[in-house]
């Protein structure tokens, strides 16, 4: 569609009040139209679903980034590559089944296999087990437990044998990376109140001192951040990180909320999920949940180390998304699902009030 800013340019300013009145009653008419389609569209999920196939074009880049995930998944799957979130969560699920009250002797039977496959190509194409690699030790360790105490079973046995081949290393070592029972008795170093006092400092800083970020802390906050919650342990998503001057302006001045102040940014972080981490389409939405989750406990991290930050909003608009997609270079699975501003915050600015809601009005029980 034909924006303002193109009339402008193609119509002379002494035509300019017409062309601008065209386009504005253009816009209400097609607003008029839409409002009224929608009294229809939501009768039904059918109503809906034509109305986004044959009018609206809002979901179309999500659907294309959804098939495209569940395509380089079930790709990885064919060609016997290895698939670090299959294992990921297979693995998790083992760990749930390890700590059931009470647990079964036998349990596991309709994925072992899976896990145990998934296992060997990630294990072929590391070459060996190595202190460096963590995620394959704690597969490893998970994996050994399982097995020292499942009962026997056809599928298990199976699995059991062409896991004990797997590896030189001997897996009977004492397994570390298991289930365990966290120590309740030692008291929490951090209160309520010093929490507490640590959400009131966070605040969405908008103005930073010109000096640059050390690396070395960034690395600190991420290490904190993916202690997050992530289902199934898949952790879908990555921090895209840039410190360079030229390439955080670019990155900052592609979000429509950064106008007027990012030119101050010492750095910005593009947080981007991976739709190729899910077999269905049932978890799309998970890569947003996620990397939310770990986002905030960034922000949090960054401010215990004299860091502040700016959450900013990421809405599907499609400009932007080809612009970013293009600057970052992402695969078609792949969606931006925030950028954060990062640096050191200057003492002389103001911050937001911001006002949150009453707990009465943001809490219910039951």
């Amino acid at each position: 569609m034909t924006s303002l800013s193109t009339v402008k340019q193609i119509i002379p300013k002494s035509g300019l009040t017409i062309a601008r009145d065209i386009y504005g009653k253009f816009n209400q008419l097609r607003s008029s139209i839409d409002t009224f389609l929608l009294r229809f569209v939501v009768l039904s999920p059918t109503f809906s679903s034509l109305y986004y196939f044959l009018i609206s074009s809002q979901f179309r880049r999500e659907q294309y980034a959804t098939v495209w995930g569940r395509y380089k998944y079930y790709q990885n799957l064919q060609l016997k590559q290895s698939n670090p979130y299959l294992l990921r969560r297979n693995i998790h699920r083992v760990e749930k089944g390890l700590i059931m009250q009470p647990r079964r002797d036998v349990f596991a039977t309709g994925y072992i296999v899976e896990t145990v496959d998934a296992y060997c190509h990630v294990y072929e194409s590391a070459g060996e087990l190595s202190p460096d690699n963590k995620e394959l030790n704690w597969a490893n360790d998970v994996l050994t437990k399982y097995f020292e105490v499942v009962g026997s079973h056809p599928v298990v046995n199976a699995a059991k044998e062409q896991f004990l081949k797997l590896s030189a290393t001997p897996h009977s070592t004492e397994p570390t990376q298991i289930p365990y029972k966290r120590d309740l008795d030692k008291a929490v170093s951090v209160s309520y109140e010093d929490f507490l006092e640590l959400c009131h400092r966070r605040r969405s800083v908008r103005w930073y001192l010109q000096k640059p970020v050390p690396r070395e802390l960034l690395d600190k906050a991420v290490i904190a951040a993916v202690l997050s919650p992530s289902a199934c342990n898949r952790q879908p998503f990555e921090f895209r990180i840039f410190d360079d001057p030229t390439l955080v302006q670019k990155v900052a001045a592609i979000p429509g909320g950064t106008k007027g102040f990012h030119h101050n940014f010492p750095a910005i972080i593009a947080v981007v999920g991976k739709l190729s981490a899910y077999f269905n389409e049932r978890d799309r939405h998970v890569i947003y949940i996620d990397g939310s989750l770990a986002s905030m406990s960034l922000m949090y991290a960054l401010e215990t180390l004299d860091l502040s930050s700016c959450a900013i909003n990421w809405p599907d608009v499609e400009q932007n998304e080809k612009a970013m997609t293009e600057l970052l270079s992402l695969e078609p699975d792949e969606r931006v699902i925030m950028l954060i501003s990062v640096g050191y915050p200057d003492p002389d600015s103001l911050v937001p009030y911001s006002s949150k809601k009453p707990l009465e009005q943001i809490r219910k029980y039951n």
